[in-house]
Formats: C-alpha cells, structure tokens, sequence
C-alpha cells in the first residue's frame, strides 16, 4: 500500500491532463464515511482519494448531511492545496547537490526496467538523479500516471474546501505539508531506494491499479482497499512506519483535544491496514460508527 499512496500523493506534483473522463465506475453505497465521537467531540471521518476523473459523483446524501452539520473541516494539511508551496517545498526538501545518477541508486538487475519507467513517462535519469531517492520515485510515479486523465482539482479536497468556505466554516489540518514531505525525506537512503525500486516494479500497472482503488472507493468497500496490501511486494517495514503508522499516531494526538462537529478527510489508505487511524482512534476510546 504505500506505493500506492506514494502513486496517489505523487499525482498532486503534476498538472491537470486534458484526457477525456474515465468511464463512471459501477453505483454503491458510496464512499466510506464514520460518525466519531468521545466527550464532547461528534464528528465525522471520511475517506477520501486525492485525485479523480471528471463527473465522478461521490457527494451522496450521507455525506452532503455530515457537511452541513459539521461546523469545521480538517483535512490532512489544509496548505497542501497551495500549489504553488507544494511545489517550492518539493523543490527545497528533494533535491540535493551531489548525488549519483539515479541508475546507481538501484540494483543492477533493476537499471532496464529504470530506463523503461522513465521513457515510458516521458522522463530520464538526467532530470530525476538531481534529487533524493525518495523524490525521484514521486516523480517517476507522477510520470507514470500522466494518461489517467485525472487530476487533483477534480479530487475530494476542492470540494470540500469550496463547500466550507461558501459556508463560512474554517479550514484546518492535522499536520502541515512540510511534515508530509518530511516523512519520506527522513528516510534512510537504502529505504528510499527500495521505495525506489517498487516505484518501477508497479510503473507499468498504475492504470489498473488506480481503476481498481476508484472503484472501490466510489462503492465505499474498504475490504477491496485492503486486499491492494495483498497485491504485489510487501511494503518495506521502516517505510510503513514512517509514511502511515507515525503520521497516523501524529494525526491522532491532533484529532483528541478536539470537540465540536469536525468533518475529518483523510487518505482512504490511513482508513485500513496494519496502524489505520480507525484502530487507533478506538484505543484511545472514540467510538467510531460506519454511517456510509
């Protein structure tokens, strides 16, 4: 799963693409949605995707209700819709002076299927072996998604950030997108370079595999979401914790002294799987209750 996070979050780097919309997958329940609440905190918990297709229609009454009655939304870092900090943050935090050709930074039976990735997304060891390890992967996986035809304008965030604003509600995060960044930059290098090496392993699938995750998501089952943890290599354990398990232990320290009517939209990721923020909100005694 966290290259798959990795292939998602990577998408907020790239520009909208002019494809036509992918096709409207199959109605269900739509996507998942928790009511959460311990003292004088009810709120709610949505699992959110990041980037979409034009006209996928997700904004169900369930969710359209929590919206109205909430009276703030939260989201994993209110700035990371600044594009223009995202991208200056990328650029600071990424790159570093001296480092070896990219194709270095893998195994030798890997250096083909490298050349491969990159020619396939339009790119070369040239452009990427001026940054980190963890950062060339984000782009070699931003790269590999340009024919998705998906964006993060039609994503979940913009929505829901114009609905509360028209609202006249505020607009937090449970952390800051330096401190998204940060936790791939911290990295040790051997992991960023397997992170690296998955990156190019499941290059030449992402089309697949984001149509399975839209899919599951716009039906809300979660259980669909989980099994992608199943698929492929399994994920490196020092990255696990660094990319989902300590962001989500970060996130519930954030979310416990709140009270009121939050709407919370985080990563449908953080929602399942080993460390997922649901678990852990229930170990500190919220109970959290599938609405959607």
């Amino acid at each position: 799963m966290l290259t798959r996070l990795l292939a998602l979050f990577a998408l907020l780097l790239v520009p909208a693409c002019d494809k036509a919309p992918a096709p409207q997958p199959q109605t269900g329940g739509g996507p998942a949605l928790w009511q959460v609440e311990r003292g004088g905190m009810k709120g709610w918990l949505f699992g959110t995707i990041h980037v979409l297709p034009k006209g996928i229609a997700w904004e169900t009454p369930a969710i359209r209700d929590a919206m109205a009655q909430a009276d703030r939304l939260v989201l994993e870092a209110a700035d990371l819709q600044d594009e223009q900090k995202t991208l200056a943050l990328f650029e600071k935090m990424g790159r570093s002076p001296d480092l070896p050709p990219l194709e270095k930074r893998v195994p030798p039976g890997e250096v083909a299927a490298l050349g491969k990735a990159m020619a396939d997304g339009g790119t070369n060891t040239q452009l990427l072996s001026g940054y980190e390890s963890w950062a060339a992967a984000m782009l070699l996986s931003a790269a590999s998604q340009q024919s998705l035809g998906v964006s993060q304008s039609d994503g979940v965030e913009p929505v829901l950030i114009a609905a509360f604003r028209k609202a006249g509600k505020p607009i937090g995060g449970l952390e800051t997108v330096e401190r998204q960044f940060g936790a791939f930059d911290t990295l040790p290098e051997a992991a960023q370079q397997r992170l690296l090496v998955q990156t190019i392993h499941e290059a030449k699938g992402m089309k697949a595999l984001y149509d399975r995750i839209l899919n599951a998501w716009v039906k809300g089952d979660m259980a669909a979401i989980a099994r992608e943890d199943e698929i492929g290599e399994q994920p490196d354990p020092v990255v696990e914790d660094a990319i989902l398990t300590a962001r989500n232990r970060d996130w519930v320290k954030a979310i416990e002294p709140m009270a009121g009517r939050p709407f919370i939209a985080v990563g449908a990721g953080h929602l399942t799987g080993e460390g997922n923020l649901i678990d852990m909100l229930k170990a500190k005694g919220f109970a959290v209750t599938r609405v959607q």
